[in-house]
């Protein structure tokens, strides 16, 4: 009687989204509401996905494969991160588009999901409810980072 009362049955990618740090406390509405902004992109194993230097215009969310993430560092390559599904990365071209810090790297076939720093604001200026939802837990997962960047930091000049 009161079908429209009911939350949308979530398809597999939007149950994928939901479960991403990034996205996980809108609901299913919501949810439903930034699909199509969330562009999907396939890249081979081995093929880089950005590279260090180039201007950040995306998110990018892994739905499958690995994604390696390394920089130069005294002529050579430093491993920075290795990420598996559910994991996001490219965090910062959504404030801003300062040059990346980092390449990274299909390390098996993989799937990701874009979401682009243009249809983030366009977000913010549209629906600012869904827009402060995911800003804020852009918000708290840079904290945690800068965080654990601050531990690493004060151990080392400990050691």
């Amino acid at each position: 009687m009161f079908g429209f009362l009911k939350s949308p049955t979530l398809s597999p990618r939007l149950l994928q989204l939901k479960a991403s740090p990034l996205f996980n406390t809108l609901t299913p509405l919501e949810l439903q509401s930034i699909d199509g902004l969330i562009h999907e992109r396939r890249y081979l194993a081995d093929e880089i996905i950005f590279d260090e230097g180039e201007e950040g215009q995306a998110l990018y969310l892994v739905i499958s494969g690995r994604v390696l993430i390394s920089r130069l560092h005294r002529g050579g390559r430093e491993l920075v991160a290795e990420l598996e599904p559910g994991d996001f990365f490219g965090d910062m071209a959504l404030l801003d588009n300062a040059p990346r810090n980092a390449q990274t790297r299909a390390i098996d076939n993989c799937e990701l999901a874009v979401f682009f720093r243009g249809d983030f604001m366009g977000l913010m200026e549209t629906d600012a409810v869904i827009g402060y939802k995911i800003a804020l837990a852009l918000a708290r997962h840079l904290g945690g980072r800068l965080r654990e960047w601050m531990v690493g930091a004060s151990r080392t000049e400990v050691l």
